[in-house]
């Protein structure tokens, strides 16, 4: 989801990199503060409370990165978003992948539509699916 922080994606099953990137969200949470993140984000903020908690809310790659464009330390929301779809695009690119193919490799849990349309950003992508393509690209690209 973030260039340079998920590099071990390829290592990890779709569970786990969705692991990784809600601990990322939940520093950014515990850093800025649970009232404070609802407030910027405009998401519920037992949600919030809930990530922190440990459970695993649904939530789309949207609303990850505007809990991301909180802290300081990232950049906003829209550019981290960016960078997250540019990841997946770049990758396929790199690994020579089309969208049935990742479908195909992800055992048509997204049908290829449905991944080059969550992909562009017409259609909005869950972090369950973003994890799920994001670590089959990944793997490819060995």
């Amino acid at each position: 989801m973030l260039r340079g922080r998920f590099e071990a994606a390829g290592d990890l099953s779709p569970g786990e990199l969705r692991s990784e990137y809600e601990a990322a969200l939940v520093e950014t949470i515990e850093s800025v503060g649970a009232a404070a993140v609802a407030d910027r984000t405009g998401l519920d903020e037992a949600t919030i409370r809930a990530l922190v908690d440990g459970e695993s809310p649904e939530l789309t790659l949207e609303e990850a990165a505007a809990i991301l464009g909180t802290d300081d330390q990232y950049p906003d929301a829209d550019a981290i978003e960016a960078e997250a779809r540019d990841i997946l695009l770049m990758g396929m690119s790199i690994a020579v992948l089309d969208v049935e193919a990742i479908a195909a490799g992800i055992n048509d849990r997204l049908e290829p539509k449905e991944i080059q349309q969550k992909v562009e950003g017409r259609y909005p992508i869950t972090l369950e699916e973003y994890a799920i393509i994001h670590s089959y690209i990944e793997r490819e690209k060995r």
